[in-house]
């Protein structure tokens, strides 16, 4: 019977990681998975049906929460550094190569949204990494940011970004705002109605609708795209809604061409969630039949 136990592991500098880990039946050391959430998520946000569904093909899969969110350590809380985060994924590869459960020569990785930028950039850097998912990833924050900002709103937004700063030179602690809200008087990362619902719906008690200001200022910075073609000769997986104005569907598009083979492409029709929701059997069965064909 397959199992799932809670682990942790310690990441640079003295800050010690938390998630899960599944074993799937049957002698190992099996192939192995790892996983994280994108932007302010938590591992409780449906990924445990992609746990799910791939620790029944097979995989031993680790999942943990980035820190500053979730069970894991680190402070501030709801700030996001995306090259810190990569920094820490790269300490839970070095976790699974760790336990003998795992075949250390078969681990693949699997990221969603912020994350997803996050799996690009690593299967471009660490070979160690023998397959490639990547779900709606954000492929670049300048792009999003010229489509989702008013330009009206540019220069108040780069104001705020300026006086956040000033204020940290003052001794301040990292000011936050909303991740989602619907109401415009609210600062917010997001404010389209399925993101909304989202977050919220599938929120646990240990996660706070709120983010550092300075988290959307890294975020306008990165760009994940910029590594696509460097992912080759590891394989790669791109799952794209047809309909995201989020990570939005053309930059997707246009990094795919940009990637070198093994690629392959999965349309699942929607928008941004879709993969998480509706789109599951079809982003699911996706990256379960990538990841047998690679590390199987």
């Amino acid at each position: 019977m397959a199992t799932r136990e809670d682990i942790e592991f310690r990441a640079e500098p003295g800050v010690t990681l938390r998630g899960w880990l599944y074993l799937p039946d049957g002698v190992g050391p099996h192939p192995a998975i790892t996983m994280t959430h994108g932007f302010a998520g938590t591992k409780e946000q449906r990924l445990s049906q992609f746990a799910d569904l791939f620790v029944e093909a097979g995989f031993a899969v680790l999942i943990h929460d980035h820190r500053n969110f979730g069970d894991s350590d680190g402070v501030p809380r709801h700030d996001i550094d995306p090259w810190q985060q990569i920094k820490d994924w790269r300490r839970a590869i070095s976790y699974l190569e760790s336990r003998p459960e795992v075949d250390a020569n078969r681990i693949g990785v699997w990221g969603t949204s912020y994350s997803g930028g996050h799996a690009i950039i690593l299967g471009a850097t660490d070979r160690r990494l023998r397959c490639v998912v990547a779900q709606v990833p954000t492929i670049s924050g300048y792009e999003q940011g010229l489509r989702r900002v008013a330009p009206d709103a540019v220069a108040g937004l780069n104001e705020m970004f300026a006086e956040e700063d000033r204020a940290q030179l003052g001794g301040e602690e990292p000011r936050t705002q909303a991740i989602v809200s619907s109401d415009l008087s609210v600062p917010a990362s997001y404010r389209a109605a399925d993101a909304v619902d989202f977050y919220l719906s599938t929120a646990p008690e240990n996660w706070e609708n709120k983010i550092t200001v300075r988290s959307n200022f890294a975020a306008r910075m990165y760009e994940p795209g910029a590594w696509v073609s460097r992912v080759s000769p590891t394989p790669l997986l791109l799952v794209v809604a047809t309909q995201d104005p989020i990570t939005l569907t053309d930059l997707m598009l246009s990094a795919y061409e940009r990637a070198r083979e093994p690629k392959r492409l999965q349309l699942v029709d929607g928008g941004h969630f879709a993969p998480y929701l509706s789109e599951f059997p079809t982003a699911g069965a996706a990256a379960r039949d990538w990841f047998t064909r690679h590390l199987g």
